[in-house]
């Protein structure tokens, strides 16, 4: 294997692969890149034991300039490869594997030999079946991911609730989160009949996907497969696997009537939140409490050590009961930022009852739902 090519354009390639690749794996290949040339260009792969990361870069880029002299694959410590790939003096550098799996790589005057591993003993990834994939545009499946995503599990008490539910049914992509103390549900039409599925996706698996796919103006296909999934364009394939078990039927969390309901500007009430929250943070209990009555909306932070704050609110309308309810604002902040810049309708049943936010034009596309801290 011997190619030449421009550094900065493989460097991307390989930081993209490089976020599937762990030094804490029990399977020493696996802390490696796999770099596999044929005549039609460069495949990169980094892999654990939860995803997968493959992305192929054209001998037609025009940015890749690469020269193609002998193809061939090598496995390449994943690490020390990436850094030295970075400190290469010029832009432009050459890879050649001679015996023993040994790798030249040459960089105008500097030059580094390094140990590289046999390709044909790297794990083999899953063979997909590519019949009736689903194709959704990159922009929406980021928006998709960023709405739901932070609303996870973050203890693998319950494994099941690390993972965000991705629901497929009646033209309709439904994806749900919930830790069980709060909860993130967007629903995206489709408009096409497509094969029906049920898959829970670990979280921490859409937050590298998200980064990997960037902002690219294209779409996706998904592709599921029994344990897996796998996220395809048309030159990085990103593979999951899939959590085991049911996941909890979150329908019936969602309440439908209330008692008390607000509009806000979610900028203005993400803000005084984030002040509320400057006291609430100090203190040993992480709340922050709001007061509704007919005539003003006040928020309170207070911690016994520092002080307290308190902040007449603005809003849109009010209507209902008065009422008086305690939340954790880290939880209001993660779900306001879901929202971007919008009004939102907040509605309460009572002071321990969960409350939803969504936004005022929502039609019950996006809903969070966030339970209240019992104060008494």
């Amino acid at each position: 294997m011997k190619l030449t090519l421009h550094r900065s354009t493989f460097m991307q390639e390989l930081q993209k692969v490089q976020r599937a690749i762990s030094s804490k794996t029990t399977i020493p290949i696996l802390t490696g890149v796999k770099l596999s040339l044929n005549h039609s260009g460069l495949t990169l792969t980094g892999s654990n034991a939860d995803i997968s990361i493959e992305t192929f870069l054209s001998v037609e880029n025009e940015k890749a300039q690469m020269t193609i002299e002998q193809t061939g694959a090598i496995v390449l410590q994943a690490r020390f490869f990436s850094e030295i790939i970075k400190r290469l003096p010029e832009d432009f550098f050459t890879m050649n594997v001679i015996e023993n799996n040994q790798v030249e790589i040459t960089s105008g005057k500097a030059s580094f030999t390094v140990n590289g591993l046999d390709a044909d003993n790297y794990p083999h990834l899953p063979v997909v079946e590519t019949t009736n994939q689903l194709a959704v545009p990159i922009q929406i499946l980021n928006q998709l991911i960023n709405e739901t995503v932070f609303a996870v599990s973050q203890h693998e008490s319950r494994p099941i609730l690390t993972g965000v539910h991705m629901v497929l049914k009646e033209q309709q992509l439904l994806a749900v989160a919930t830790d069980s103390h709060r909860l993130s549900q967007r629903v995206i039409p489709l408009g096409a009949e497509h094969d029906q599925f049920d898959i829970v996706i670990p979280g921490k698996s859409l937050i590298e996907l998200s980064r990997s796919l960037g902002e690219l103006d294209e779409s996706v296909e998904i592709s599921i497969m029994e344990n897996q999934v796998l996220f395809e364009t048309p030159t990085t394939k990103f593979y999951s696997r899939l959590l085991e078990g049911t996941y909890p039927d979150t329908n019936r969390l969602i309440p439908n009537s209330f008692n008390t309901e607000i509009e806000f500007s979610v900028r203005s009430l993400q803000a005084a939140i984030e002040r509320a929250s400057l006291l609430s943070h100090e203190g040993r209990n992480n709340i922050v409490k709001l007061s509704i009555t007919a005539s003003e909306v006040v928020l309170y932070g207070n911690s016994p050590e520092v002080g307290r704050v308190e902040e007449v609110l603005s809003y849109e309308k009010v209507s209902g009961d008065p009422l008086e309810i305690s939340f954790n604002p880290d939880y209001m902040k993660k779900a306001l930022q879901a929202f971007g810049d919008t009004s939102i309708s907040v509605r309460f049943i009572s002071a321990i009852r969960p409350f939803t936010l969504e936004p005022t034009e929502g039609n019950g596309a996006f809903i969070q739902l966030i339970t209240p801290v019992r104060t008494n």
